[in-house]
């Protein structure tokens, strides 16, 4: 780690005075003690630091950010309508540099007993159940990101769910950063509580205006037993912005969560997603895709902690670089003693459209149970000549079929995706971005995706 000096702390020169601007239940202020403490202890990663050796984050730790506020001006306004979904969206919850929106969100109709509401309003109404979780999953021990962040809980999205509880609309979170005339900071704090047999989908949006910012997102998901969640995350950040996410996920007895985690965005992007089975037959997917260019820089990490028995696990995460990019991808799958019949899979794919792109691929098993079925696989290479050949054959000009090529790649995770506007903007991202005609956005793209792989 490097520590930091006390006249050098440069994210932390507020928080005496945010602490005493914000009064806060006694639980939180120990809560924000005790990870100012931690921060100031430990410092940011070093270069040595293995869980953070392929990314340099100097450009974060020499930055001079101070905390953002909140705006609810006509540039934020039209950002946040720019990513909305609608009427697709049973719940849109604005958050600006970290703060609740009361003005740009829209709570909707949901069921009996459903909360959703912003943190800081949630301290009061409802701070018996949250002191339940906050901060009990999502370690500071372990990432001084997530003790940075914990440090200044003061706002971001509280979500409750009772017991047989189903929301069809997904609940969409969009998180917004604005340039300021300095570098800002935001450190927005998301707690999803899901009861037994609760069942809902959930997206986040990290979007930003145009400059250098940075995210620094804390995500904790504690859910109950037979529960049944559909998360996604999508990331389009500024490419000026950097990008750090910790979400950290708690399952009960036969629950089964699927994340779909998109980085399009960002200068710097730094992703952990950890995900404990803590519950019999407790079921987690973990599919992942990256299409970056330029100079951007992904690093995604994940955990699929297995510690419980009969509880199978999926991982497929893909990485399209172009140009000059670079990405990290380090997937570990845990399988505990007592985690017996463990039936886990891991893929990892990643397509180079360049000479100059860089990718680390570090899938890992850890495995201390004997009966188990695990695998992991990795494979990285450009994209195939031969195919390219095969649709240049059929009339297809050059950069058409090496987009097409692209788009079916990616179109493995993407048509994945169930909830509609998230996959549709997605998509349509793809499509812009290799200038496909309409012609050539085809549905079944199973037989493309294999050639570019294998």
């Amino acid at each position: 780690m490097t520590r930091l000096a006390d006249d050098n702390l440069m994210l932390l020169n507020e928080f005496d005075t945010m602490t005493a601007e914000a009064p806060s239940p006694a639980f939180l202020d120990e809560i924000r003690k005790s990870a100012v403490a931690r921060f100031k202890a430990a410092g940011f990663p070093g270069p040595k630091d293995e869980q953070w050796r392929f990314t340099n984050i100097s450009p974060i730790t020499r930055g001079e950010f101070k905390l953002g506020a909140l705006h609810e001006d006509l540039r934020v306004t039209n950002l946040a309508a720019q990513y909305s979904f609608g009427s697709d969206a049973s719940s849109e919850i604005v958050l600006v540099n970290g703060f609740f929106s009361p003005k740009l969100s829209r709570i909707g109709k949901l069921p009996k007993g459903v909360i959703v509401s912003g943190f800081a309003d949630a301290m009061t109404a409802h701070a018996t159940l949250i002191e339940t979780a906050l901060a009990k999953y999502a370690d500071i021990s372990r990432n001084p990101f997530v003790a940075l962040n914990t440090s200044f809980i003061r706002d971001g999205v509280f979500i409750f769910v009772p017991r047989n509880t189903t929301i069809e609309a997904p609940i969409h979170l969009i998180y917004v950063s604005t340039e300021e005339a300095s570098q800002t900071v935001s450190h927005p704090r998301t707690l999803i509580i899901a009861e037994d047999n609760a069942e809902l989908p959930v997206v986040e949006s990290f979007v930003g205006a145009s400059g250098v910012y940075l995210t620094n997102a804390v995500t904790e998901i504690v859910l109950g037993n037979d529960c049944r969640i559909d998360h996604c995350k999508l990331q389009q950040e500024s490419l000026a912005a950097y990008h750090v996410a910790t979400m950290q996920v708690r399952l009960g007895r036969q629950t089964q969560f699927v994340s779909h985690a998109i980085t399009i965005g960002g200068k710097l992007t730094r992703n952990d997603l950890n995900c404990v089975m803590d519950g019999d037959a407790a079921y987690a997917t973990l599919n992942g895709l990256v299409l970056i260019k330029g100079n951007q820089h992904c690093d995604n990490h994940t955990l699929l902690d297995h510690a419980r028995p009969n509880c199978p696990s999926h991982e497929l995460y893909k990485h399209v670089l172009a140009d000059k990019s670079s990405a990290v991808f380090k997937g570990q799958i845990l399988v505990r003693q007592i985690a017996q019949k463990t039936d886990s899979k891991q893929t990892s794919k990643s397509l180079l459209l360049s000479d100059d792109a860089t990718m680390n691929s570090q899938p890992a098993l850890e495995i201390y149970a004997d009966d188990v079925k695990c695998t992991h696989g990795s494979t990285t290479g450009p994209v195939d000549e031969d195919m390219i050949f095969y649709l240049r054959s059929r009339g297809v000009g050059m950069e058409a079929a090496r987009h097409l090529l692209t788009y079916a790649f990616a179109a493995d995770v993407t048509r994945r995706i169930k909830i509609e506007p998230v996959r549709r903007r997605v998509e349509d991202f793809m499509a812009n971005q290799h200038g496909l005609p309409q012609d050539l956005r085809i549905n079944d793209l199973t037989s493309f995706d294999e050639a570019v792989t294998n």
